[in-house]
């Protein structure tokens, strides 16, 4: 069943008021008609079971049949800071990232980083990414849209990562697995949790040397040296199991 995400102002008692670009996508894309059902997420924990009650070219009134509060959302905030790699890998890396639950997804542009963002074109990647975010989180089924950030410096993501409770950097020069274990099992539901992922040249030495003095914690990802659009999708998927087995 299809899923649309809406403002709290679009709630109104029993209706529920779709606009904009997903009018189109319902009447004319997927052709829906009166008496439909979808389900419809308030983009917090809310989420809503509707029958298509009318439609206009303007929006779509929908009729509440039931409302729930399923447990979608993984139990912690995960931060994904990722460097920024080269060609489309971003937008695979933001989809796939979606789908393991991360909250937010910061693009970093790190000293090893290829490409160069003016800020217009920085400006309309931003836009392309979040709207991918939003279509994946509308297939996955979560509750929220996850935000794209801007593209920020390194320096200007560190401070953005002062403020969560765990802050990992993967790094092939990390001590062995057994430490690795330990800082992730430490981990708890409820934590919000950093990931820093550095671009496909990785990180410069003086850029792991800043981020372990402001307290983030390096791991290591095992032996084999990883794909900048892998290692985020590994570190994600192995968080996704630890925060959902308590």
């Amino acid at each position: 069943m299809k899923r649309f995400f809406v403002r709290e102002d679009q709630i109104e008692g029993n209706q529920i008021y779709i606009t904009g670009s997903d009018v189109n996508h319902i009447r004319q894309v997927l052709r829906m008609h009166e008496g439909d059902e979808i389900w419809v997420s308030d983009g917090a924990k809310k989420e809503y079971h509707c029958v298509i009650h009318e439609m206009t070219p303007e929006q779509v009134q929908l009729d509440v049949l039931y409302v729930q509060e399923p447990d979608y959302e993984l139990p912690g905030r995960i931060c994904l800071f990722q460097g920024l790699p080269k060609g489309d890998k971003m937008e695979f890396i933001i989809q796939k990232a979606v789908e393991l639950g991360a909250h937010e997804i910061i693009p970093v542009a790190m000293s090893r980083c290829v490409v160069k963002l003016d800020a217009k074109k920085a400006q309309k990647k931003q836009e392309r990414w979040q709207e991918i975010a939003r279509n994946a989180a509308k297939q996955s089924r979560r509750l929220l849209v996850p935000k794209i950030h801007p593209v920020c410096t390194f320096d200007e993501a560190l401070e953005l990562a002062e403020s969560l409770d765990i802050r990992l950097i993967p790094y092939e020069l990390a001590k062995g697995m057994d430490e690795t274990k330990r800082v992730i099992h430490a981990i708890c539901p409820g934590q919000s949790i950093g990931i820093f992922i550095g671009p496909e040249g990785g990180f410069a030495p003086e850029e792991v040397e800043k981020a372990i003095k402001t307290g983030m914690q390096p791991i290591t990802l095992g032996h084999r040296i990883l794909r900048t659009e892998t290692a985020g999708m590994t570190i994600l998927s192995v968080l996704m199991f630890r925060l959902e087995e308590e």
